[in-house]
């Protein structure tokens, strides 16, 4: 083995456990805090407090992939023509994954991966294909993976990856 393939492989190793005390901190702050409204804020504003939920919960998923052995190399893909938005876009090995991240804070509302119905994926499909013309990554194999998080305060959070959940080459 050539010394620069020992050294990736080094770095490869020293980023996931990087990766993984970084998820494990991020876990503990979303199991002791939760994701959602904090104690003492008020409802009136709904939509600062879903977005601040959403930044949350991406972030827990950007450090839980990351731990997997993902490399994340784009946040939140907004579609130029306003098709849509994809939250997280990584390389898992030689496959290019499109990553839909959905969470739940309380038990209302059934699972997570439910929300990702089928005018979602339209929508996903769509995006994708214009971040891989954009890119010129035509023939490069691709997936859309779900992942899903139910956060409750006081309990460590449920991670649930859905690789290849639609679609794909």
């Amino acid at each position: 083995m050539a010394g620069w393939e020992a050294a990736r492989i080094r770095e490869g190793r020293e980023v996931k456990l990087f990766a993984r005390a970084v998820y494990a901190l991020v876990s503990r702050l979303a199991a002791r805090r939760g994701l959602g409204r904090q104690e003492g804020e008020t409802e009136t504003d709904e939509r600062r407090q879903r977005l601040r939920t959403g930044v949350r919960a991406e972030t827990l998923a950007y450090w839980y992939l990351r731990r997997q052995g993902y490399i994340i190399v784009r946040r939140n893909f907004r579609s130029p023509h306003g098709r849509g938005e994809i939250d997280l876009i990584g390389w898992d090995g030689d496959v290019l994954a499109f990553i839909e991240v959905k969470a739940r804070t309380t038990a209302s509302g059934g699972p997570p991966e439910a929300a990702v119905n089928p005018g979602k994926q339209h929508k996903l499909r769509g995006t994708a294909r214009e971040y891989l013309i954009r890119h010129r990554l035509g023939e490069v194999p691709y997936r859309f993976d779900v992942l899903a998080l139910e956060a409750r305060r006081g309990s460590a959070p449920v991670v649930r990856l859905h690789k290849g959940a639609f679609g794909g080459t």
